[in-house]
């Protein structure tokens, strides 16, 4: 299937998610994309079977259908759902409540490392459908334009406020580096590229994000 460009809405219109309307429905589907994700870990999306996720799922193969019409429908939800975590706030409030700039980056790196690793089974599997799958490649720009979205606010009240260089163009520095930071996950954690000390990487990334940023002397 050849790579198309489409925005999220767009790919919401491909495979639109209507969830079930009794509670009891609402739980199989549930359950079977909780199974779906567990089976795409294993076998992958080309070598994953409806059946093998039925039998996780503990329903038959026909029941399957009343909630999906394909493989591809359940595996852009399982895909669709993990961007959510990806991009979901943190758990807990910061202690301080207001850190400096460079521990928010840490933070923010941190956490986002942390959820990639976490999930990276997954992770690999999504990478990958998302080269030919325009639903999952759209879920996925979304949360690149959601991280990028935050970093280029940040930047420029940071600019504002002095602590930024002002020669920088937000918008581009925020998508050069969100850009880094995700694949740099991707080779790390999914691909094996390398193998890295993870407080090490978390600050490593931190300290370049810090540099790209630091105003003029």
């Amino acid at each position: 299937m050849p790579r198309t460009r489409t925005s999220a809405a767009a790919a919401r219109a491909i495979t639109p998610l209507q969830p079930p309307r009794s509670g009891k429905g609402a739980q199989t589907r549930a359950r079977l994309v909780k199974a779906a994700k567990e089976i795409f870990e294993r076998d992958g999306f080309l070598d994953a079977r409806i059946l093998d996720i039925a039998k996780r799922a503990k329903v038959s193969y026909g029941s399957f259908y009343h909630y999906f019409d394909s493989k591809e429908q359940i595996f852009r939800e399982v895909a669709q759902a993990q961007e959510e975590r990806l991009t979901a706030p943190g758990e807990q409030p910061d202690a301080d409540q207001d850190p400096s700039t460079y521990e928010r980056i840490r933070r923010a790196n941190r956490r986002y490392l942390e959820r990639y690793r976490s999930e990276a089974k997954i992770m690999g599997v999504i990478e990958q459908v998302s080269r030919y799958d325009p639903y999952v490649n759209a879920a996925r720009m979304a949360s690149q334009k959601h991280f990028a979205a935050r970093s280029e606010q940040a930047i420029r009240r940071l600019q504002k406020e002095g602590k930024a260089d002002p020669r920088l163009n937000p918008a581009i520095v925020s998508d050069a580096l969100g850009a880094m930071v995700g694949r740099f996950a991707e080779l790390w954690l999914t691909q094996g590229y390398r193998s890295y000390d993870f407080d090490e990487a978390v600050d490593q990334l931190t300290l370049i994000w810090a540099k790209a940023l630091e105003p003029p002397p």
